[in-house]
């Protein structure tokens, strides 16, 4: 009897011990033998691990009050970079393309107030430049000659390049109808001076 009793007690054993496994195998073997766990399943290109199941996420359309607060500020530094340029800069084309950006953002500021005005925005350009764009301007401030001339031609890329797509973002899904016909009318603005930087020797 004692033998039964231990011969079953040992058929028993492997079985609980399967049983009490902490961590369910959730493993398949694809048809190359590569093993394939619910850790390192690959999420298709471009979509969220967390979003597969719902769909993609559509980008929020930007609020009247940052875009004017993005618009006013790309002017501001704008213009105080180029100013910078008729004392630092030693490129004659440099120069003159500083000068048209000081009479162009000038133009655009007093769109933008128009707009804002028009289309009744609770919203004021801001006063001053944040952190980000004063720290720009310190930089500039600081080099003279070819190497302002490189780091204000990179910076107005930069600057533009972002301008750009906040004019068309908002011109297409903003919620003001006097900003988004002031950004319309500006996005080409935009472009173009990006167009004089590249044809720029």
């Amino acid at each position: 009897m004692k033998k039964i009793a231990l011969t079953l007690m040992l058929g028993v054993a492997p079985i609980a011990l399967a049983a009490c496994g902490h961590k369910t195998d959730t493993s398949m073997t694809t048809t190359d033998n590569t093993v394939m766990t619910t850790d390192n399943m690959a999420v298709p290109p471009g979509e969220d691990a967390n979003m597969m199941d719902n769909g993609a996420m559509a980008m929020a359309p930007m609020a009247s009050t940052d875009f004017v607060t993005k618009a006013a500020m790309t002017d501001m530094y704008e213009i105080a970079a180029s100013k910078l340029a008729a004392t630092h800069a030693s490129s004659p084309d440099v120069k003159k393309f500083a000068t048209e950006m000081i009479a162009a953002h000038t133009a655009t500021t007093a769109g933008l107030k128009a707009a804002i005005a028009k289309g009744k925005v609770d919203a004021a350009p801001p006063a001053a430049l944040d952190a980000e764009h004063k720290a720009m301007i310190d930089a500039l401030t600081a080099v003279h000659g070819a190497q302002f001339d490189a780091l204000y031609r990179s910076q107005q890329t930069d600057a533009h390049t972002k301008a750009l797509g906040v004019m068309q973002g908002y011109a297409s899904g903003g919620d003001n109808d006097a900003l988004k016909a002031f950004a319309a009318d500006t996005a080409p603005k935009v472009q173009s001076h990006l167009d004089m930087l590249k044809a720029m020797p």
